[in-house]
């Protein structure tokens, strides 16, 4: 891992994954497991995933008290899904670096993780330069 190199993850269980989830803080020995998990590769999916463990429960809850036919509890439950979603991805970036400086890392060390594993950010402006702007 680029954030720790000499610190192995320390995966959370499933219940403490959960309130995770939801917004919950890990405890210390789960740090660099969240700094894994708001910088690995599949981070922005890892996000969505919360997302839907998010509103799971009050989309189903909705599902079932809403009154009306079927398809259209469906369609309502639908629509407030993806506005969720939609306002869950306008904040991807953010969410990331609460949940890392809620693990005690300083503001702007998720972004820089994920910053170095893309690679050398002058590089990348040089090749954009030379593929867009010649």
């Amino acid at each position: 891992m680029i954030g720790e190199p000499n610190i192995a993850p320390e995966r959370p269980g499933p219940f403490r994954w959960i309130a995770y989830a939801h917004g919950s803080g890990l405890p210390q020995r789960h740090r660099s497991w969240v700094l894994h998990d708001v910088t690995t590769r599949t981070w922005a999916v890892r996000h969505l995933v919360r997302t839907a463990v998010q509103l799971a429960p009050v989309l189903l809850v909705l599902y079932l008290l809403l009154p009306g036919e079927p398809w259209a509890r469906g369609a309502a439950v639908l629509a407030g899904a993806l506005l969720g979603f939609f306002y869950s991805g306008a904040y991807l970036y953010e969410s990331a670096e609460h949940r890392a400086i809620k693990a005690g890392y300083p503001r702007g060390r998720a972004g820089e993780v994920r910053g170095a594993a893309r690679g050398d950010d002058a590089a990348r402006a040089q090749r954009y330069r030379q593929r867009w702007r010649t």
